[in-house]
């Protein structure tokens, strides 16, 4: 039961049509901030996509459902596509290394345009860097070192926070407290409820409160 919850709470998370493609770690989005390129546990293009699914890349794999890496930068305070990548093959490297080749798709979709300003995004960008704390096979659950999160208002950058491991937990607590007391929290509470059979309060408000980022746009707490 508690698995089936899992996969449709994690449809609602990511916005997609089909759970079992993101139970598998995902190739991550890159975002350029401060001239350092980072992974990015979020995937802005995703509104985009959803409003027009005719354009949507098809699945590469379980490993990118998505069908594309995007590439973003904040450029003057504005949150940026510069380029779409997709996988067309794998070949071995000097060192009998597996490689992946990877081809632009960008042009397909913006033909006239050198960077697209992401105006349809708000919410806040999780920016994973240095160590892996542990591993986690399961679309972006692998915690880190270092955080870097951006809070993004229609595509405009407003705030940088920068945690650790452990205070990022601390953080994602805090911003739960906030939204718990909210209108938000209780439509997306009920709407989860209706999916667990079991009806376990604790196990909805414990995957909420673990993914909380994803359902709050602005930093809710200093």
């Amino acid at each position: 039961m508690k698995k089936t919850l899992i996969l449709i709470l994690i449809m609602c998370s990511f916005g997609i049509s089909n759970a079992e493609n993101i139970v598998t770690a995902q190739y991550p989005d890159k975002i350029t901030y401060n001239g350092t390129e980072y992974n990015l546990n979020s995937n802005p293009l995703e509104p985009y996509f959803d409003k027009n699914p005719e354009n949507r890349p098809d699945m590469v794999s379980t490993a990118l459902w998505r069908g594309y890496v995007g590439y973003f930068e904040i450029i003057d305070n504005e949150l940026y596509l510069t380029d779409m990548k997709r996988p067309i093959g794998s070949y071995t490297d000097e060192d009998g290394n597996y490689q992946q080749k990877w081809v632009s798709i960008y042009r397909m979709y913006f033909p006239r345009q050198d960077k697209v300003k992401i105006d349809w995004f708000s919410g806040i960008l999780i920016l994973p860097h240095g160590k892996m704390v542990e591993y986690v096979h399961q679309g972006y659950a692998s915690t880190y070192s270092k955080y870097w999160l951006l809070e993004i208002e229609n595509g405009t950058f407003n705030e940088a926070r920068k945690y650790d491991n452990k205070e990022f937990v601390k953080f994602k607590k805090r911003q739960f407290e906030v939204f718990e007391k909210t209108e938000e929290y209780r439509k997306l509470y009920a709407e989860f409820k209706e999916t667990d059979e079991s009806n376990d309060d604790t196990f909805v408000k414990s995957f909420i409160s673990d993914f909380v980022i994803n359902y709050t746009t602005k930093f809710l707490t200093e």
